[in-house]
């Protein structure tokens, strides 16, 4: 059974960092898709950085350049490094899992991703 657990949100001021992890477990396939992606109070979930299938990353337009998306060398861990956090990047963090290697136009569209972590609240203060 796939399971996702993750870690590190927490509250911030603006300007700040915050790294999330993402534990994986039960896959026996290490090319299929993973990413990140946040949803905040009244709007739709969202992709926020995310690995294709064949390893290539994807960035939402607002926050390329703050965030960055990586595994440790056996994809058991997912890392999200967010620097120069703001206000509006306060959600709830989810880290997701496909059942394949997506194509790099797809992986930050939630509908795609099968497996979900609880989320881990990020709030950052102006």
């Amino acid at each position: 059974q796939v399971q996702l657990v993750e870690s590190g949100g927490g509250s911030v001021q603006a300007g700040g960092s915050l790294r999330l992890s993402c534990a994986t477990s039960g896959y026996t396939n290490n090319t299929y898709s993973v990413g990140w992606f946040r949803q905040a109070p009244g709007k739709e979930r969202e992709g926020v950085a995310a690995f294709d299938g064949r390893g290539a990353t994807r960035y939402a337009d607002s926050v390329k350049g703050r965030f960055t998306i990586s595994t440790d060398s056996t994809k058991n861990t997912l890392y999200l490094q967010m620097n120069s956090l703001n206000p509006e990047d306060t959600a709830i963090y989810y880290c997701a899992a496909a059942r394949i290697g997506l194509s790099w136009y797809f992986v930050l569209r939630p509908r795609y991703f099968v497996y979900w972590g609880q989320g881990t609240q990020v709030t950052v203060s102006s």
